[in-house]
């Protein structure tokens, strides 16, 4: 049934996606020719102090729009009140959330784990931007002051079926596999178009049984049928954390959830800047100029349930967020499984009707074309006094904050657990407590509760927790405890890591334009990885920078894969 329903929404995002693969082939080329004159208008990249003409428009509310207002700011001189952000939404974040109340509970839908040594323009930007509680420290000292301060050292990686906590220091590889990513690690990107995990790991399954890909997976979200490409970025962008999957010592963690210790300080500094903020306001199309060029003239919105149309200037540009990862997610509660999502991804859409409209754009489609790979459930625990925390910690071996995450690997949902340093939310009680976590196979029936884990109230999600720790026989004086427990699914949250060809994803700036970009976890950043932090970022970064003709430097990827002793270790690792 599921299948019928996403074949019937996604009839127009497959027919506009197969026109935006044929418009993509041809557009390398075009960016010689065209795109740079009206870009010289805009600054002057000798001189930053000129204040810039036009104004500039995001479409989308998230961490990339916010950073992309910030650089605009700080780089290019652009008054605040020439900066408009539109969202749908009444809140601005994107996918980087954390809400709730301590009668209702909070829901976390996901936790996005930094990393110190590789968010290189993440750190860099957030020097900037004042932290909301410690006067005269930045964002970024904030964060790696906690961090700092509570070290992650997982003791509890892996846990079976029995309850016993793995020994998982060797990856357990075999060598026919580490030969097998040996040479991924060093076959180029353009030999690997629509190839997924399984297709490179088919003559070894062994390999989908080992510690490091329970690790990996389960770290990252990854699936068996995910994209090679993005497996082959992780590997090589994250060389530093192979050695290191077991404990997850490479994790930074903020002091709150990512929205309360992130967004709502980089959206104070900008609303100080007087950054025009249009929540409920929906982007559902964009009219460009005739000819060869990319020239957004025209946005079309729906402001507050009011369609108008607002046209751009000369000056103008309009960085677009042409993708969300959390599009159409749907909450629960303690009592009700989270609904049956609508499989309509709005982001996609706008991109879907953008793409056939000028050469590289990209095509949406390979990422929303199959809700049924591209989803999971996480749900988030709330409860009064630390009862579970303290018998959680008692069991794993770590104190809140410093254990990163806790697998059950034999688990049919394959579900996983993370405890965050409390308190977690700035409202949160302290006789209350939290803690989020996940399964990645939403469709399997559980060890426990005979259930999808899709069709699972949130009381069911706890109690199978509950029985994979073994602890059932406290689950009546646990439960007493609860306030909520809150199932978030998200049909598309792993959409970003779906099978493409290169040319699916548009480059941040595509050939030709003059003065529209597109930023998000959807579009082409050679070497780096998306579903981070750092790739929303650095792609407002070049959008802000390109458009706007600034010659500063863009933080590069740092290049550890090439680094000796790195490469040592990771050997080493291989082999433990």
């Amino acid at each position: 049934m599921l299948k019928k329903m996403e074949k019937s929404n996604m009839m127009k995002l497959l027919a506009l996606g197969a026109a935006a693969t044929a418009a993509g082939v041809a557009a390398r080329t075009l960016y010689e020719r065209t795109g740079k004159s009206k870009k010289a208008k805009r600054m002057d990249s000798k001189n930053n102090s000129v204040i810039p003409k036009g104004k500039a428009y995001f479409v989308g509310g998230g961490l990339g729009s916010l950073a992309g207002a910030a650089y605009l700011i700080r780089d290019c001189k652009m008054p605040g009140n020439q900066i408009t952000i539109f969202e749908g939404m009444p809140i601005f974040g994107g996918s980087n959330d954390g809400i709730g109340t301590p009668e209702k509970g909070f829901v976390c839908r996901g936790g996005r784990m930094l990393n110190e040594e590789t968010y290189e323009n993440f750190w860099e930007l957030f020097r900037s931007i004042p932290s909301l509680s410690k006067p005269g420290r930045s964002v970024t000292e904030e964060i790696l002051d906690f961090d700092h301060a509570h070290p992650t050292s997982a003791k509890a990686r892996l846990i079976d079926k029995d309850g016993t906590i793995l020994d998982v220091k060797s990856m357990g590889f075999n060598q026919k596999e580490r030969m097998a990513l040996l040479k991924l690690m060093n076959t180029p990107e353009e030999k690997l178009d629509d190839m997924t995990i399984e297709e490179w790991f088919a003559d070894s399954p062994h390999f989908f049984t080992t510690n490091f890909w329970y690790m990996w997976q389960t770290t990252f979200a990854f699936q068996k049928w995910s994209s090679l490409f993005e497996f082959r970025r992780y590997m090589r962008r994250m060389i530093l954390e192979f050695s290191r999957i077991n404990t997850l010592e490479g994790v930074t963690r903020t002091p709150l959830n990512q929205y309360d210790s992130v967004i709502r300080p980089l959206e104070s500094y900008l609303r100080k800047e007087g950054v025009i903020f249009a929540e409920n306001c929906t982007v559902t199309d964009i009219d460009f100029a005739e000819g060869d060029e990319i020239t957004a003239k025209v946005l079309h919105l729906t402001d507050h349930g009011v369609t108008r149309m607002l046209e751009l200037e000369d000056d103008d540009i309009c960085i677009m967020t042409n993708a969300c990862m959390t599009d159409s997610a749907t909450l629960g509660d303690l009592h009700t499984p989270a609904p049956a999502p609508v499989l309509r991804p709005i982001s996609g859409e706008l991109w879907s009707k953008v793409a056939v409209k000028k050469q590289g754009l990209g095509n949406p489609y390979p990422f929303f074309g199959d809700a049924n790979e591209t989803n999971w459930l996480s749900f988030t625990v709330t409860s009064k006094g630390n009862k579970l925390l303290k018998l959680i910690e008692d069991y794993s071996g770590n104190i809140p904050g410093s254990g990163a995450l806790m697998t059950f690997k034999d688990s049919n949902w394959l579900m996983s657990i993370v405890v965050a340093a409390q308190p977690h939310f700035p409202n949160q009680p302290m006789d209350q407590t939290i803690f989020w976590g996940y399964g990645l196979y939403t469709d399997k029936i559980g060890d426990y509760i005979k259930k999808p884990m899709k069709d699972c109230t949130g009381e069911e999600l706890l109690t199978e927790l509950l029985c994979h720790l073994h602890m059932e026989d406290r689950k009546d004086e646990i439960m007493a405890d609860v306030v909520n427990v809150i199932p978030c699914m998200m049909p598309y949250v792993d959409a970003q890591f779906q099978p493409r060809k290169m040319v699916d994803r548009p480059e941040v700036v595509p050939a030709g334009s003059t003065n529209f970009a597109m930023i998000s976890q959807f579009v082409e950043i050679p070497d780096d990885m998306v579903f981070t932090e750092e790739y929303s970022v650095r792609a407002a970064r070049i959008a802000v920078y390109t458009l706007m003709g600034i010659d500063k430097k863009i933080c590069p990827v740092t290049p550890y894969v090439k680094d000796p002793k790195v490469l040592v270790k990771a050997v080493q690792t291989s082999y433990r």
